[in-house]
């Protein structure tokens, strides 16, 4: 994510700007349905944005019932017959906006049960907020990994309960904050079969209570094969503590592996962003493709 296309000073990830308070929100769902568009804080968003229509789709907001209650989720399949494998699809920080939700859709495409839960429900609508620090500060600050891992756990039993998904064949792909949690989830739920993690966090985010480890301090205890796809340039993501994350998957024996992709920024995903790399994109598309049917996904 390279701030400077947003016309904002550098974000120091490790050290957001405080809010009134670090625990987790007490005021219960603060987003019951998804917003429309594309987040406030991502804007300017470029004509280049990728737009992938839902014919041949059963698309659209779900509810998906936890814990606490329930949290809206975007979930697009095939309309044929079928039982198909899930992708679970985890947001950027600007939450399930329309590039999420259009991922969603070219999974699909491809013959998967995709969704997107709102990993931000009970924190704050991240959609109505007009810049980075406040989403930092006021929201992706408060959001517990305990919280984020049983809310997926929630969103596969829902998949599952739908009868349109094969129970035996689930993966993750999460971008930015959701790489980071390709990288907690795969730690947290053995039986997934494959994840992928685009340029998450890897260090830096650590918070007493919230977010006990970071990936670095637990990456030789997974046993799911990751995928990170990470960027040669990446201000939130060092070269060395890649090469140190290396390491440590290579001694857990899970099979993951890492890409970097030199010349490129931190979210070359990202379409709707001047971050974006046709290139780096495209080949990333086809080695998280490629890395999901490996394993069975």
């Amino acid at each position: 994510m390279k701030l400077m296309d947003y016309g904002l000073k550098p974000i120091d990830f490790q050290n957001p700007p405080q809010a009134a308070s670090a625990h987790p929100s007490r005021r219960g769902f603060v987003m019951t349905s998804l917003a429309s568009g594309f987040a406030l804080a991502s804007n300017p968003v470029l004509a280049q944005a990728i737009a992938t229509d839902s014919k041949g789709l059963v698309a659209g907001e779900v509810s998906v019932p936890v814990a606490d209650g329930k949290i809206p989720a975007y979930r697009a399949m095939p309309a044929g017959p079928g039982k198909f494998p899930v992708i679970l699809v985890v947001q950027e920080i600007f939450g399930v906006h329309e590039h999420i939700k259009d991922m969603c859709r070219r999974y699909a495409k491809q013959g998967y049960y995709a969704i997107a839960p709102e990993m931000f429900a009970r924190q704050g609508d991240v959609s109505k907020m007009t810049d980075i620090p406040t989403i930092l500060s006021q929201v992706v600050s408060k959001v517990p990994d305990a919280q984020v891992c049983a809310d997926l756990d929630a969103t596969l039993a829902f998949a599952r309960a739908s009868g349109k998904a094969d129970a035996q064949r689930t993966g993750l792909v999460g971008y930015c904050w959701g790489g980071r949690t390709a990288w907690v989830y795969a730690r947290h739920n053995s039986k997934l079969n494959a994840a992928v993690a685009y340029y998450g966090l890897l260090e830096g985010l650590k918070a007493p209570e919230l977010r006990p480890e970071d990936p670095i301090d637990f990456a030789d205890q997974i046993k799911v094969p990751v995928l990170g796809l990470y960027s040669g340039i990446d201000a939130f993501v060092k070269q060395e503590t890649i090469a140190k994350m290396r390491g440590l998957i290579n001694k857990g024996g899970s099979g993951s592996e890492i890409v970097v992709f030199p010349n490129v920024d931190h979210g070359f995903n990202a379409d709707y962003r001047p971050s974006y790399d046709k290139s780096a994109a495209t080949y990333a598309q086809k080695l998280a493709n490629d890395w999901l049917k490996k394993h069975k996904v």
